[in-house]
């Protein structure tokens, strides 16, 4: 799989450090609130997960597809731009006994989807904000979703504009190449649409809203 090809380098922005925090942090206390509502959504009600493919696009430490797995998926693919992310959620996995269910992947979702295997369940866990080209992101998600697609990102409106604003200015002043991206829920919805799903629901969640998507003639 081909390695990023970002405005900025995924490696650097989130390295060795974030990752080890990041990690320590989740030990302490599990995934967050906005990933657990992803999972769920994702996941259905009763048994929704059991069986499924997942493939997690910038899956950070790995708190999504581990919720999925516990959730009674088969198997997950775990495709991440920074090398440290990867590297931390595969201890984590192996630490777990789960590594033999994951399949890790570093690269450039965008540039690397054509090689990708569909999954029943695609999650996009606060990965959009991260990335500028949102139409190729998300499209490229959700062509490769079977039944659900699940998003995080920021709220919609002139807040989530002013936030992600400030953000940029301080990664300006750090010499930080990462920019950060509050990309309307219309275009969002219109990327995902042109694959075939359709918006079943938008769970708030503090600063976030977890999207989620389904194909039509699958269902639940």
């Amino acid at each position: 799989m081909s390695g990023p090809s970002c405005p900025c380098c995924y490696d650097v922005e989130f390295d060795e450090r974030i990752a080890e925090r990041d990690l320590r942090e989740y030990r302490r206390h599990g995934p967050g609130k906005t990933t657990r509502t992803l999972a769920s959504a994702l996941a259905g009600d009763g048994d929704g997960a059991s069986g499924l493919t997942v493939l997690d696009i910038g899956g950070g430490v790995g708190g999504l597809h581990r919720l999925l797995l516990e959730a009674g998926a088969a198997s997950a693919v775990d495709i991440d731009a920074s090398a440290p992310y990867l590297a931390a959620a595969r201890r984590e996995a192996q630490r777990l006994g789960l590594d033999s269910r994951i399949e890790f992947a570093h690269g450039d979702f965008v540039t690397s989807a054509p090689a990708v295997e569909a999954a029943d369940l695609v999650g996009l866990d606060r990965v959009v904000c991260c990335y500028p080209d949102v139409d190729a992101l998300v499209g490229a998600a959700a062509r490769l979703t079977r039944r659900r697609l699940g998003i995080a990102v920021p709220r919609d409106g002139r807040f989530a504009r002013f936030a992600v604003g400030a953000v940029n200015v301080w990664q300006r002043i750090i010499r930080s190449k990462l920019r950060m991206h509050a990309h309307d829920l219309a275009r969002i919805e219109a990327a995902a649409g042109g694959a075939g799903l359709q918006l079943r629901s938008i769970t708030a969640v503090g600063f976030w809203r977890v999207l989620l998507f389904e194909r039509p003639q699958v269902g639940g």
